[in-house]
């Protein structure tokens, strides 16, 4: 036996051909046999193809069973599969062409023309049924492909793009080894049984969705409500079907807004997961009291899959995320690196089997943040009880997370920079019910302020919807340190109620 993953999905599926694995909105089941046949067909077409061990296969498509099957197709062929945020503008795609040189690039129908352009010699297919540069047109005329190439356990699975404050995204390398052993780890600690059913409405180019929900449910054989996305009406008709759902904070939110959720509603249910971004102790007491459940919280991101978590059986502490999962190790330190005392703030730092290997093509970036004992330095600030449970009290960066989706502030204040009448710009993220944070852009004009649907029409087809500020305000100037950086934290302090 190898070190790839896809070997231990490959058994879960043969012990469980005939239980249905994505069953979809309209009542369609596709069975374990179904989708596992499907992804050896378009294994073998990636083969031919020409995707060889180790090349990247860039995917920007619409959440679909079709996609689930791509995903394990390139794990069989020990590719790499390398998936971006379905939103992103074809500006912001030609950075991840240019830096992950992908052998192939599977994209939508609707987008082939403008990444044709931009990519010319890059080869493209479309996922979708239509025109001969169709996968699954390719898949028709294919035979599925027998075995798993063999990987080492080291060997590179998947490359998750993450950002950082310089704007410039950064490739998370996820290994086999990390894939099985987080998966493991959250099927063991969440008491994954085989009678749950997942509802899955997150997207699958996610860490959480893709690679935490998928994973758990796959590797027990067991079935999943897999929606397009989240629609609080179609969640609420489908809950009384299901045993596990995981969402982001504005999952929870938009649903307590929904007179049809009820403890009645949720009455198959027994978990209730929470995570992407921080969940605010009022959504926690709502939905308990609602629904009579706590949601469990925990913690994770794309360099490390999941971190901590509440307990199963135990106390769920609102406003904390739990205690480090088995095997892993969970550390606070100042800035020099040395580990800080029982309830003091500083950095949290993560070494364990779920440890990304390093940066794509970044090895000083690696360096900087994977110290030489292994523990990752996470970027995010917190603390740590006597029991162990950790506490988020904030970021050490400006990331700002947006309904579980991560905006980098000098990715968008670089082209409202470029504006007509625009001095400079700083992008912040302050409270929102829905959402979390809401990105708020706040500007220096030149002379008449900036409007916000001015911004708006400037960041069209150039920065995806979820990064562009839902509130613009102008200043006429930001306030800095003695050194000229910009003071965000006075910002947030004074535009924190926005929102309210």
């Amino acid at each position: 036996m190898s070190g790839s993953f896809y070997e231990l999905l490959l058994r879960a599926f043969a012990e469980h051909t005939d239980r249905p694995c994505l069953i979809l909105p309209s009542g369609t089941s596709w069975s374990y046999g179904n989708v596992g046949a499907l992804a050896g067909k378009i294994a073998q077409a990636l083969v031919d193809c020409g995707v060889a061990p180790g090349d990247r296969v860039l995917v920007q498509v619409e959440k679909s069973p079709e996609a689930v099957a791509l995903y394990l197709a390139c794990l069989q062929v020990a590719g790499v599969y390398v998936p971006i945020n379905s939103a992103y503008t074809g500006e912001e795609v030609a950075y991840f062409i240019e830096d992950a040189e992908p052998s192939l690039f599977v994209c939508r129908l609707a987008d082939e023309a403008a990444l044709t352009a931009i990519a010319p010699n890059l080869s493209i297919l479309t996922l979708g049924a239509d025109g001969s540069g169709s996968l699954m047109t390719l898949v028709q005329a294919t035979k599925s492909m027998d075995g798993v190439v063999p990987r080492e356990a080291s060997d590179t699975a998947a490359i998750l793009y993450t950002s950082g404050t310089t704007g410039r995204s950064k490739g998370a390398m996820l290994t086999n080894a990390n894939l099985k052993s987080n998966a493991l780890t959250l099927i063991d600690y969440w008491g994954w049984r085989d009678d749950d059913v997942l509802l899955h409405a997150l997207p699958i180019f996610h860490v959480h969705g893709l690679f935490v929900a998928l994973h758990c449910a796959m590797l027990r054989g067991t079935a999943m409500i897999f929606l397009p996305g989240f629609d609080a009406e179609e969640i609420i008709r489908q809950l009384p079907k299901a045993t596990v759902m995981m969402g982001v904070p504005t999952f929870y939110t938009r649903l307590l807004d929904n007179a049809g959720l009820s403890a009645e509603t949720c009455r198959n249910m027994r978990l209730f997961i929470s995570g992407s971004a921080p969940l605010s102790e009022q959504t926690f007491a709502a939905w308990q009291a609602r629904t009579g459940h706590l949601i469990m919280e925990r913690y994770g991101m794309s360099e490390t899959f999941m971190n901590t978590s509440n307990p199963l059986d135990g106390e769920r502490v609102a406003g904390t995320v739990g205690f480090a999962l088995p095997g892993i190790e969970v550390r606070i330190t100042n800035d020099a690196g040395e580990v800080l005392s029982v309830d003091e703030v500083g950095g949290i730092e993560i070494r364990g089997p779920n440890v990304f290997k390093g940066y794509w093509r970044m090895p000083e970036k690696t360096a900087e943040e994977i110290r030489g004992d292994g523990f990752f330095i996470t970027g995010d600030m917190g603390m740590m009880d006597a029991e162990g449970r950790v506490s988020i009290v904030g970021r050490a960066k400006d990331m700002v997370i947006s309904g579980g989706y991560n905006v980098y502030p000098k990715e968008v204040e670089k082209l409202i920079d470029e504006m007509p009448g625009v001095v400079e710009s700083a992008v912040i993220g302050v409270p929102h019910a829905d959402f979390g944070e809401g990105v708020v852009a706040v500007v220096v004009p030149e002379e008449e302020e900036v409007s916000e649907p001015q911004v708006r029409l400037s960041l069209e087809g150039r920065l995806a919807r979820f990064k562009q500020p839902k509130i613009v305000v102008n200043v006429e100037s930001l306030p800095r340190n003695t050194l000229g950086k910009v003071q965000k934290n006075a910002l947030r302090e004074q535009f924190k109620d926005l929102f309210n």
